[in-house]
Formats: structure tokens, C-alpha cells, sequence
């Protein structure tokens, strides 16, 4: 997908990147879109664990967690996020941001009392979202362990200016 939009290519052109047969990826996947769809799945369930295992740690901390893991898989989320042919893994991506936030959000009391959660939920997992794809296009040239720093920062104002 890093040489060629997703439509272009064929089962033919995997086949022959990872040296197997047709019948060999067929006898795993559906078609491009279920291996796809896999792998998108595998990388949203290590994210979500690695969620789980930084739900104690402070937003910077767990930030670094993941920015690490999104340069460990620097070309996988390079692709995914940098190039036009995978608009399904930002809204898989989307779709689990806004999951794992569901429990940050008050709209009981504070300043966003009142708030629509649909609303609060779509704009900050669209900013994560958002500010991931910038880093990946490198319109954003900061190491992970910066990016890390400072979108728990604004995490953590955030954060603290809803429980004002």
C-alpha cells in the first residue's frame, strides 16, 4: 500500500510479495479487504492492551507507551494513516479511540456539564486521531517520546478543565 493505492491491488501482487501461492492466502483470508481487516484488528487489540496496561499511569506515561508502539510499527501506521487508500483503519482507529475514552468523560458536573458525550467523545478522539496522522505524514517532527510529552499535556489540561 506504500507503492500502490489499495484498489490496485490484487491478490496476485500479495501472493507474490510474500512469496506464497494464491491458494495459501485464500485458504486464510476472504479476500485483500479480510487480510485487511485483520490486520488492522491485530494492531487495535495490541492497542487495546496496551491500553489496559497503562490505565494506572499518568496521561505522559501512557502516551510514551504508545507512541513507542506506533514507531516500533512505524510502516504499518505510516501507511495506514499517510496514504489515501486506507480510510477504513482511520474510522477503525477513530472508532477505537472514542471507545477507550467513554469512561474520561463527565458530563454530570463541571464545565462540560450538560455537554452532548457524543460530541466531547467525537472531538477528542478526532484531535487524537488528527495529530496522529500529522505525525505519521511528518508534518509534525518531534520524537515519539516528545509527542508523547506533549499530547499528555494537553490531555492532562484537558482533563483537569473538565473537572473544574
Amino acid at each position: 500500500m506504500s507503492e500502490k493505492g489499495f484498489d490496485q491491488i490484487t491478490i496476485q501482487d500479495i501472493s507474490d510479495r510474500a512469496n506464497v501461492g494464491r491458494r495459501t492466502i485464500y485458504h486464510h483470508y476472504m479476500d485483500k479487504f479480510d487480510l485487511l481487516d485483520k490486520l488492522i484488528g491485530e494492531h487495535i487489540n495490541e492497542l487495546r492492551k496496551l491500553c489496559k496496561s497503562s490505565a494506572d499511569l499518568d496521561f505522559v506515561t501512557a502516551n510514551l507507551i504508545w507512541f513507542e508502539y506506533f514507531d516500533s510499527n512505524h510502516s504499518f501506521f505510516s501507511t495506514m494513516l499517510a496514504s489515501k487508500g486506507a480510510p477504513y483503519f482511520r474510522s477503525r482507529f477513530l472508532e477505537f479511540v472514542i471507545e477507550e475514552s467513554k469512561g474520561e468523560v463527565n458530563i454530570i458536573e463541571g464545565k462540560n456539564k450538560g455537554l452532548n458525550e457524543a460530541v466531547i467523545l467525537k472531538f477528542f478522539g478526532a484531535a487524537i486521531v488528527g495529530i496522529t496522522e500529522s505525525y505519521f505524514r511528518n508534518e509534525i517532527r518531534v520524537s515519539p517520546q516528545a509527542m508523547a510529552e506533549q499530547v499528555g499535556i494537553l490531555l492532562i489540561e484537558t482533563y483537569r478543565w473538565e473537572l473544574e
